[in-house]
């Protein structure tokens, strides 16, 4: 139910900048966290930051003073900005959010997006 559109990948040289943005649509109630993830070739898909709804923070230890998440709620879109990027964020980035389908309900579900490609490289 919900559907995933992420931007702002690309080819960046080493110490440059992106800024990642996934928008949400379709049919949910809410957004109860929303979140990057990464993953390299012959590695394991890792967490990179995810945001809750109520503003708290978590990040990499790989990320920390280097990536920050937000969101735009009235958007249903979260956002990495990521600074200083380095050959090994190197990866394919991966929007996750966790929705609550209705008002009220103990249930709620993850969807991931396509994924788009970080190439960091001189």
């Amino acid at each position: 139910q919900v559907q995933l559109v992420e931007s702002g990948g690309g080819l960046v040289q080493p110490g440059g900048s992106l800024r990642l943005s996934c928008a949400a649509s379709g049919s949910f109630f809410s957004l109860n966290a929303m979140g990057w993830y990464r993953q390299a070739p012959g590695k394991e898909r890792e967490l990179v930051a995810d945001i809750t709804d109520s503003g708290s923070t978590t990040y990499a230890d790989s990320a920390k003073g280097r990536f920050t998440i937000s969101r735009d709620n009235a958007k249903n879109t979260v956002y990495l900005q990521m600074n200083s990027l380095k050959p090994e964020d190197t990866a394919v980035y991966y929007c996750k959010v966790v929705a609550k389908p209705v008002e009220g309900s103990w249930f709620e579900y993850d969807s991931w997006g396509q994924g788009t490609q970080v190439t960091v490289s001189s």
